[in-house]
């Protein structure tokens, strides 16, 4: 599966300690990300990433893109809610675009774990009747 990886610069050590307790099961998988938070989470777990450009400069466009032909089968986006800076990405358009084409999405870690979790055991494979 094809999993996108986006943090708020306040959420990109957490997206980089999210990355390497569950690098194991994140291995297995296509991992998509913005420029800096690829370029961090593949500096500490030896992660092949595939990366967009960073958030401010198009890479959101390019995830989003992604989302909207169905390349992208699950989302992590650690989030900011409580510091947005005026370069960093909006969540609401990403948001958006997976509740419209159905595509889980985790804005914390709680949800992320939760998502991780149920990936490893299968229980997304429904998704791929959408490839």
């Amino acid at each position: 599966m094809n999993i996108g990886l986006v943090a708020h610069d306040a959420k990109k050590k957490l997206m980089q300690n999210f990355c390497i307790a569950y690098r194991g099961i994140l291995s297995k998988h296509e991992l998509y990300a913005t420029e800096t938070t690829g370029m961090l989470v593949e500096s500490v777990t030896n992660l092949s990433i595939h990366k967009f450009l960073a958030g401010h400069l198009g890479g959101m466009q390019q995830l989003g893109s992604q989302i909207e032909h169905n390349n992208i089968d699950l989302l992590i986006f650690f989030r900011d809610p409580l510091t947005p800076r005026s370069h960093e990405p909006n969540v609401n358009d990403i948001v958006k675009l997976c509740d419209m084409y159905n595509i889980p999405i985790a804005t914390n870690i709680a949800t992320a774990e939760a998502l991780i979790l149920a990936l490893d055991r299968g229980d997304l494979d429904w998704r791929e009747m959408y490839q």
